[in-house]
């Protein structure tokens, strides 16, 4: 493992190359990493990288935002199969048919969708900034594209807008249960329950503290609090025991897990950046459309 983990350092610096990782790729990726965060994070932090190549840990979808924001640099990703699920559930036809009956509603996509379905929206948003940058749009009719508790939960937030929900979801929250929250509360009467806005309603109301994966490791490394019941994918687990070795993390339920996440592998990083494999290519026009909502959401958010 070292031989490694030496390997993909030494080839970092011959290939002039940054390491981005999000908190849900392996445990040892995330160790080897320059920058670790959520997608907001990162995708501020990739157009601030002086280096010629990114390679992105994590998600198609996070790949695409980089090289959207970075069109200049090389961005490889680890493993060209890793993908988002819920990136892809939303319907261009769709989005277009609500814009025709809705003509005044802003479509707000969050991040975590493809690049084609970025094209379609007036502004992206992450978990961490969804709130405040629909609240700062003009618009007082928002079509949230593609997750539908997401958006409900910033419609919560934001009541004084009108919202149109799309049903998409993420399979690793949306599988977290009411019940499951209950019987963990129960096993471990003394753990706050920390949970992602992916989640459901009912996961969202049951919690003590509902936010993205940099909020969540926030709140609980702030919080005197000792034992903490965690409600999205078990990465984070990895950032939360690093920061705070003295606290108990418990998942939700076993297996929360994202199947697309944990394809990316320390071989795959070294072969990557050794052969400079996965490469991705978006064409000019297709950029300057996605970007928009991109460099909007980046605006908004200061």
């Amino acid at each position: 493992m070292n031989a490694l983990v030496d390997e993909i350092i030494q080839l970092k610096e011959e290939k002039n190359a940054v390491i981005l990782a999000h908190y849900y790729v392996p445990d040892e990726v995330q160790e080897i990493a320059d920058y670790i965060g959520d997608s907001y994070y990162l995708s501020k932090v990739a157009t601030t990288v002086e280096r010629d190549v990114i390679v992105f840990c994590g998600v198609s979808f996070m790949g695409e935002s980089a090289k959207l924001l970075n069109p200049e640099k090389t961005v490889l990703m680890p493993d060209a199969d890793a993908d988002c699920a819920m990136a892809h559930m939303a319907d261009p036809k769709k989005i277009e048919q609500v814009k025709k009956e809705h003509p005044d509603a802003a479509v707000v996509c969050y991040i975590n969708s493809t690049t084609e379905l970025k094209t379609y929206s007036d502004v992206c948003v992450t978990s961490s900034n969804a709130e405040k940058t629909v609240r700062a749009l003009p618009n007082e009719t928002i079509y949230f594209i593609p997750d539908e508790h997401l958006g409900r939960y910033v419609a919560a937030k934001v009541p004084e807008k009108k919202f149109i929900f799309n049903a998409g979801y993420c399979p690793i929250h949306n599988d977290i249960t009411r019940d499951a929250v209950l019987a963990a509360k129960e096993a471990h009467p003394n753990a706050a329950v920390l949970v992602h806005p992916e989640c459901p309603k009912e996961i969202v109301e049951l919690a003590d503290y509902a936010g993205s994966t940099s909020g969540i490791i926030a709140y609980a490394t702030e919080s005197e609090k000792k034992e903490f019941i965690i409600g999205t994918e078990d990465g984070v687990f990895y950032e939360l025991k690093k920061k705070n070795p003295d606290k108990t993390f418990y998942p939700v339920h076993a297996g929360q897990c994202c199947p697309g996440m944990k394809l990316v592998t320390l071989e795959k990083v070294r072969d990557a950046l050794k052969y400079g494999i996965h490469e991705v290519h978006i064409s000019e026009k297709m950029r300057e459309k996605a970007c928009r909502p991109l460099d909007r959401m980046l605006e908004l958010a200061r």
